[in-house]
């Protein structure tokens, strides 16, 4: 490609869109060339974010699609749930690509959105266009296309932690059981007593059980991939850390496998993707490892005694949960190599 790809970025000052600005800044042939944030229009970049100084610092004052078409050949929007429902068509009908890293085009069914979300849904035609992007499974189907619905955080430390599992037949599916936890930073910016230093620290909590709004859009990929409906139970906990998801994952085993059978499967499912790394037998993955960067590592366990297996999968949820995902759906979208933008090794200790 003879010239760079202009970004937009809607809503860029959430932790989401810092993200995306931080890690394109290092992109070879993409530059941000647009910020837009309705809360803070006006002001620059670095006053809330002193790290960026060195940053583009102009904020729109407001949405405008044809500004932005002027502007950018991509937008991506990292808005509360919401609010991309009501930008994303005026933004394609100018002629953009879109990532939307928001969730409200990742349910296929608006009846499920409003359940979980308890928010008005997206008009269906454009929950129709829209191609979940967990580059690992779906990518093939990302290339080309105008609109990808970035994958939620907890779902894709999940689902690439179960997909080759379900897929292969190695676990029963109506066994599963998930228990996933996540740093603070994915409550996003805005202050609460929830994520109030004096409650989060030294505290350890569950949250959102049986609720949260992740689990529709893990069991839609599951039943996807299984060719029949899946239920899970999926459990949420918030852990005094800034970054960071693991999910580990219980399921019934069919058969007699092992852990070199997993390990076997896993890295044949995932060969030539650069961001899924799978741990050698008796090695499980810590957040810790994966900080800062696009990767997701898998281990596991198989239990004789049970039956069962236990699945360990780890990302940054700010990265391969969020902003590196997109860019790697942006890399898919325009036919460039997937890892450009996203090569760098974890920031450790």
């Amino acid at each position: 490609m003879s010239s760079k790809v202009k970004v937009a970025i809607i809503g860029s000052t959430g932790y989401g869109g810092v993200e995306l600005i931080r890690l394109l800044a290092s992109h070879p042939q993409a530059e941000v060339t647009s910020v837009i944030s309705s809360s803070s229009a006006g002001a620059p970049i670095a006053e809330g974010y002193p790290h960026l100084t060195e940053i583009r610092t102009d904020l729109l004052d407001d949405v405008d699609p044809a500004l932005i078409k002027s502007k950018a050949d991509v937008v991506f929007i990292a808005t509360p749930a919401g609010v991309a429902a009501k930008l994303v068509p005026s933004l394609l009908e100018a002629g953009l690509k879109v990532i939307d890293i928001s969730g409200d085009f990742r349910l296929k069914s608006r009846d499920q959105y409003e359940k979980w979300y308890k928010k008005e849904a997206a008009d269906q035609r454009y929950i129709d266009q829209a191609v979940f992007g967990l580059a690992e499974v779906y990518g093939e189907a990302v290339r080309g296309v105008d609109f990808v619905s970035n994958p939620g955080c907890f779902p894709t430390a999940t689902l690439l932690g179960l997909i080759p599992a379900v897929k292969a037949g190695f676990i029963d599916p109506s066994t599963i059981i998930i228990d996933a936890k996540s740093g603070v930073s994915g409550a996003g910016r805005g202050a609460s007593l929830g994520t109030h230093y004096s409650e989060l620290n030294e505290n350890f909590k569950a949250y959102k059980i049986n609720k949260h709004q992740h689990i529709p859009e893990i069991e839609q990929v599951l039943t996807d991939i299984a060719g029949e409906p899946v239920v899970t139970t999926f459990t949420t906990h918030l852990v005094p850390m800034t970054r960071g998801i693991m999910s580990t994952m219980y399921a019934k085993v069919n058969g007699m496998k092992s852990n070199e059978d997993f390990i076997s499967l896993y890295r044949s499912y995932y060969e030539g993707r650069s961001f899924v790394r799978i741990r050698p037998e008796g090695i499980w993955p810590s957040t810790k490892e994966v900080w800062g960067s696009n990767y997701c590592d898998i281990g596991f366990s198989v239990d004789e005694r049970t039956g069962r297996v236990t699945i360990v999968s780890v990302i940054d949820n700010l990265v391969k949960g969020a902003a590196g995902q997109a860019i790697q759906n942006m890399n898919l979208m325009l036919g460039l190599d997937e890892t450009l933008g996203l090569q760098f090794v974890p920031a450790y200790p």
